[in-house]
């Protein structure tokens, strides 16, 4: 992973850390709620990890076969 990245976005509260531009890099749903937020809809607080943490993490972790394939 890059390194001075941020790598978890926050949302909730009227307030975003991202946007819909960003899908590249917070995934669609990431960065829908981003928007959510941003336009003013009521979304329960939460966080997004980005897409370059999740790349990480699956082919890092050592995982069964048969999660790989349910989680494709």
């Amino acid at each position: 992973m890059s390194k001075n990245n941020k790598y978890v976005y926050f949302f909730g509260g009227k307030k975003a850390d991202g946007k819909a531009a960003m899908k590249e890099l917070l995934g669609g749903k990431g960065a829908n709620l981003a928007e959510m937020v941003n336009i003013g809809l009521p979304v329960p607080a939460g966080f997004t990890i980005t897409t370059e943490v999740c790349t990480y993490y699956y082919e890092q972790a050592n995982l069964s076969e048969g999660f790989k394939n349910s989680s494709s």
